[in-house]
């Protein structure tokens, strides 16, 4: 989830039965927005086998309201154009401690379970933003909170400059088999995760890059780092972006590659989530572009889009247009 420049779920809810995601309205499958019944935000995937699992946030926000955020949701995909959906996988409410804002989350893969990291706003005993962790035997869960407190609270970041930037973790598993943790908003952290996964191991470290806005994704590909994010240059931006750094290794160091992409259409927030999946790299993202009814998007009412992702030879990403056909086109060569 996001606050950007301005201030802006124990056991989880029943699983609905398996739908399509969409409500069928005539649009190509694999075109933009992919979830067109409801509004999304803050795409997460998850590949799982032969399937990709997509874990977002559920934007209900009405009339002028900026963000109301109560659950998260997760779809699923085998071919990156057909998604189904699974129902609400955890509550904000779930985590007794925390008292609102189902802000954005990752699943990950670890030691056969499926853990769930999450921000969250604590409540008065360790004031603003949290980040959660949950954990499920199914990838669809439910979600229990795995440790009964906050993995990360905003006393835990003395040196920030502001109660929410203890927001959006991505998760990474090296291949030593050493998980960590990334987050932030405007200031970027990372830390190692124990092997339980539900505490930090050792220091947390700032690795702010240029334009650091909030929303970073870690990701590897061949021998790089990529850490990707939500950027917003101040001085020529009125939304946030997306840019990127690679690294030798998550200790960095950490080099400016640049922008990635451009704004979200009619979003002010975006928010990065990359994926190889069948072959192709994907990237997540989204816009406020959809209209559900008589409710149009906005700040809070956003919908998740995927572009395909290609590479340069020497390992930084092409840079990505946004469309609105999405990946019911086959790939730019």
């Amino acid at each position: 989830m996001k606050i950007g420049h301005c201030l802006i779920a124990v056991a989880a809810s029943a699983l609905v039965a398996a739908a399509p995601a969409s409500p069928g309205d005539g649009a190509k499958p694999g075109s933009n927005p992919i979830i067109r019944d409801r509004f999304t935000a803050d795409p997460a995937p998850l590949v799982v086998g032969d399937t990709l699992y997509l874990y977002v946030g559920h934007d209900e926000a009405q009339r002028d309201e900026m963000f109301n955020m109560r659950e998260w949701l997760v779809y699923s995909t085998r071919d990156m154009k057909h998604w189904t959906a699974h129902g609400p996988i955890m509550k904000v409410a779930d985590f007794r401690w925390a008292k609102k804002d189902a802000w954005a989350s990752q699943t990950i893969r670890k030691n056969g379970r499926y853990w769930f990291y999450a921000a969250v706003e604590h409540d008065s005993t360790h004031p603003g933003k949290a980040i959660a962790v949950a954990v499920s035997d199914s990838p669809t869960g439910p979600f229990v909170d795995a440790k009964g407190s906050a993995l990360i609270t905003n006393a835990m970041t003395p040196k920030g400059t502001h109660s929410w930037e203890d927001i959006d973790p991505t998760v990474f598993t090296d291949e030593d088999g050493t998980s960590w943790i990334a987050w932030g908003n405007r200031q970027c952290y990372i830390a190692k995760l124990k092997p339980n996964m539900i505490e930090i191991d050792g220091p947390i470290t700032e690795i702010t890059p240029p334009h650091f806005e909030e929303g970073p994704w870690l990701h590897k590909r061949g021998k790089l780092y990529y850490l990707t994010y939500a950027s917003l240059d101040r001085s020529t931006q009125r939304d946030e972006h997306v840019s990127y750094a690679t690294a030798p290794s998550l200790a960095g160091p950490w080099t400016y590659r640049g922008l990635l992409t451009g704004s979200g259409k009619y979003s002010f927030t975006i928010h990065p989530g990359i994926a190889q999946f069948r072959g192709g790299w994907y990237i997540f993202l989204h816009n406020a572009s959809l209209t559900i009814g008589d409710q149009n998007g906005a700040i809070g009412r956003r919908s998740v889009t995927v572009e395909y992702l290609r590479y340069n030879a020497d390992g930084t990403m092409k840079p990505v247009v946004q469309t609105d056909a999405g990946v019911s086109v086959p790939p730019p060569r």
